[in-house]
């Protein structure tokens, strides 16, 4: 049997792995996840992402992204590296047709390491309307498979990999 879902195309889309001075990285809770995952999937946390805009570079929509879900400026950051290539996931079967209209099987993510020399009092969840974070907190790296969604356990663990040396 065929995946009915093989033709939708991936979302393009850019992350941003936000690292203060302790080497710890940045992570909120969505404040979608109960309403998408349900109840018992909801306490899953994660880095700044989302789509790339038309005509936008991954430089721009990683700042802009940053600044819509953190509040954190780009005279706060200095982004350090970007991944060599393109990590892919897959939604869940019951997600698809659920997220973003409909249009996607999954995300194209570029990920960008990004040093914050600010402080605690520059982040702003609520600098964007709606905000998309409920809360946040610094954490160690290596937990951050363990917080994500288990569909993008794999695309957290290459983020990690390919940073690991310059956090």
């Amino acid at each position: 049997m065929s995946d009915p879902h093989a033709n939708l195309p991936y979302r393009p889309c850019v992350g941003v792995m936000l690292v203060n001075a302790a080497g710890h990285a940045f992570v909120g809770r969505r404040i979608d996840m109960r309403e998408t995952l349900g109840e018992t999937e909801a306490d899953f946390w994660q880095m700044p992402q989302g789509g790339i805009d038309d005509g936008e570079d991954v430089r721009e929509a990683a700042l802009r992204e940053l600044w819509e879900e953190t509040g954190v400026r780009e005279h706060h950051v200095t982004l350090l590296a970007q991944t060599r290539e393109e990590l892919l996931y897959d939604l869940p079967d019951f997600l698809i047709g659920k997220m973003w209209g409909g249009k996607y099987r999954g995300q194209r993510q570029h990920w960008m390491l990004a040093r914050f020399s600010g402080s605690d009092s520059d982040i702003d969840l609520a600098a964007h309307n709606p905000p998309e974070f409920s809360e946040w907190r610094w954490v160690d790296p290596l937990t951050l498979p363990d917080l994500i969604v288990p569909f993008k356990k794999r695309v957290y663990r290459a983020v990690l990999d390919e940073f690991r040396d310059l956090i």
